[in-house]
């Protein structure tokens, strides 16, 4: 999984499209036994590993958790939209990692192991990585009170290799879930990815900014103070030595093991299809004959274009929320409703993606997400008039018409992400399957992070502000000038100026988006109808190399 969203969705989808297919039937004296007693009973012998699984997917989420939390504190600070998209790039690491996975499960040291070859080294690096970053963070980040704003591109330099860091580590972790485990238990490795991931992004995320914001903190004390109850820098100082300390007991006291039996391998080769072992060259070659594949060329269109619809919406409301004046801790929390539709909505309409058309979601839930977009726009223009009168405090209507944009929105995020992942799983070669869904999520990952960091780059090119600078007048009247760019906008604070938004690129962009997604819904409904009637042995990839 490259991130606690998708991890989540993916393991719903999991549940939802083989419980009834795959269940083991279960004896009369098993079925006599509690839920509780049987899974205590299949545990058995796995209980260490898993517990071990959770943990080193919590680690993993943390700076995963961070990384989206800090563009929420940048826009508390005032940084710009194209600031923000410098930033973006940050997150590139984990949807590329398929570009380093084939050296990562191919080159080892033996007497470390396979898996703990990369672990180990990866987890030591983010904890030096964090212990370093804690006595620099904050001069980074720049001073609240606006006297110096933040290095945006020299946080982008740092955060990007620490989410490197994280992207090889999940692929490291992901590799050892399959061995640590024993057959029948192997499954639970989602689970531990979805739980493990999301806790650690709910901590990184949610916590810390919770954590960090004085408005939340002051709730609690009898003497409001300027601050939270920690700080960036004391946060991750925390998180370094724990990665510290906990990597160092990983690589002392747990030993890199297969988990399997000889009879549990015998097992798997008499029943299922045997992977192909792939070295480093036979594997990107593969990559590049998938790729090269006649329905692959449409199938690239529809990933990398179709999200475009949605970037405006996606990138930047949030944003627009924070500078409105919501929390930050507050619009970080809408994500604790989303997670719980991740988990349920996948079972919901299982019905339809599990089936051989699990596309036709995904173009019913197209326009209904560009309607959404729309509506947000609209939520957006209309929130100021619930502002309570001569107070920047908002109406608790203003946070439930939120919560509730939020969850609808994510409805329909979750349905296009189930419908591709499902029909992902249905036409990746058995012989490369791993190989060959890392490569179509990694691509309709990268379709969802291009837009949204072009849209971020480009908005504040299409929004006007005016200073309002009471002292700058003529004849009594106070005079208006652009204070769009930089140096205009620091002349408006120079003259005790404030400078508004006259015309707001955010409109633009959700218009600009929304026309382009109709258009493209026109042009490439029929194309989407056909790469899910391609039969299957049209993407098989190995009978046409032998």
């Amino acid at each position: 999984m490259h991130d606690p969203e998708a991890a989540a969705v993916t393991e719903a989808l999991i549940v939802a499209t083989t419980h009834h297919a795959e269940a083991t039937p279960e004896t009369p004296e098993k079925c006599k036994k509690s839920w509780w007693q049987r899974a205590d009973e299949d545990l058995k012998g796995d209980r260490a590993s898993i517990a071990l699984l959770l943990f080193l997917y919590l680690l993993q989420g943390v700076p995963l958790g961070l990384i989206g939390a800090i563009p929420l504190v940048l826009q508390e600070r005032g940084i710009s939209l194209g600031q923000q998209a410098v930033f973006s790039l940050a997150y590139w690491p984990f949807s590329l990692k398929l570009l380093w996975a084939p050296l990562v499960d191919s080159i080892y040291w033996k007497v470390m192991g396979k898996r703990k070859s990369w672990l180990i080294p990866c987890q030591y690096l983010i904890g030096i990585f964090m212990l370093v970053l804690s006595y620099k963070v904050n001069a980074i980040m720049g001073d609240p009170k606006g006297e110096h704003g933040p290095d945006v591109t020299f946080l982008m330099m740092i955060f990007l290799p620490l989410n490197f860091l994280a992207a090889t580590q999940d692929i490291a972790v992901d590799g050892w879930a399959l061995t640590i485990l024993s057959r029948k238990n192997v499954g639970y490795a989602s689970t531990c990815n979805a739980i493990g991931q999301t806790a650690g992004s709910f901590l990184g995320n949610v916590v810390f900014l919770a954590l960090e914001s004085a408005h939340f903190a002051n709730k609690f004390r009898a003497v409001p103070q300027e601050r939270g109850f920690v700080d960036l820098a004391e946060f991750v100082f925390f998180w370094g030595c724990i990665f510290v300390v906990a990597t160092t007991l990983v690589w002392i006291f747990k030993k890199e093991v297969d988990n399997k039996d000889e009879a549990e391998v015998k097992q798997e080769e008499a029943q299922e299809v045997e992977e192909l072992e792939l070295g480093i060259i036979e594997t990107y070659s593969m990559l590049w004959r998938i790729l090269a594949l006649k329905p692959m060329i449409w199938m690239l269109v529809i990933y990398l274009t179709g999200k475009f619809a949605f970037a405006a919406t996606d990138g930047v409301t949030s944003f627009r929320l924070i500078r409105m004046g919501m929390p930050k801790e507050t619009l970080a929390s809408f994500g604790l409703f989303r997670t719980i539709i991740q988990l349920i909505l996948p079972v919901v309409i299982s019905r339809w993606t599990a089936g051989p058309r699990p596309l036709n979601a995904f173009l019913w839930a197209y326009p209904a997400r560009i309607l959404i977009c729309i509506g947000f726009a609209v939520l957006v223009y209309v929130s100021p008039s619930l502002r309570m009168p001569d107070s920047k405090e908002f109406y608790y209507t203003f946070y439930i018409i939120w919560a509730v944009a939020y969850m609808i929105r994510q409805i329909g995020m979750s349905s296009m992400f189930v419908a591709t992942t499902a029909f992902n799983a249905q036409i990746s070669d058995p012989l490369i399957g791993g190989t060959y869904m890392t490569l179509l999520n990694t691509i309709n990952n990268l379709g969802g992070n291009w837009p949204v960091t072009l849209i971020l780059s480009i908005t504040d090119l299409f929004t006007w502000k005016n200073c309002n600078a009471p002292a700058v007048s003529y004849n009594g009247t106070a005079l208006l000038y652009s204070c769009s760019s930089a140096a205009a906008a620091a002349q408006c604070a120079a003259d005790g100026g404030i400078c508004d938004i006259y015309i707001d690129g955010y409109y633009f962009g959700v218009a600009l988006c929304s026309i382009v997604g109709l258009v493209w819904y026109k042009l490439l409904f029929s194309k989407v109808k056909y790469i899910q009637e391609v039969p299957k042995e049209e993407w098989r990839i190995v009978k046409k190399t032998q």
